[in-house]
């Protein structure tokens, strides 16, 4: 089996109603595409729409990275969020 921590960095950071979650990973289309789908489909079943960065900057793409935050999380919805996004994507930990 493979080890999705080895193939997708999470890094999570939390502040005072923001948190953000930066994937980080070697730019491979297929990995990119079931971030995308595991993004979308995390919006659609939360009801949540939070801003999503894409690192593609030609010149720098190694690490390919999304970053995903919440801005002014009052009721701290993007916890939950990310739960349900590292899960799709079997990722077990953050660092």
């Amino acid at each position: 089996m493979i080890n999705r921590c080895e193939q997708i960095k999470a890094y999570f950071r939390r502040e005072e109603r923001y948190e953000g979650l930066q994937l980080v990973f070697k730019e491979h289309p297929e990995l990119k595409d079931e971030i995308l789908n595991a993004i979308e489909e995390t919006m659609a079943e939360t009801g949540e729409k939070p801003i999503v960065f894409e690192n593609n900057e030609k010149l720098n793409a190694e690490p390919y990275a999304f970053y995903i935050e919440f801005n002014d999380d009052y009721d701290k919805d993007g916890g939950n969020f990310f739960e349900i996004l590292l899960k799709k994507l079997g990722i077990d930990k953050c660092e």
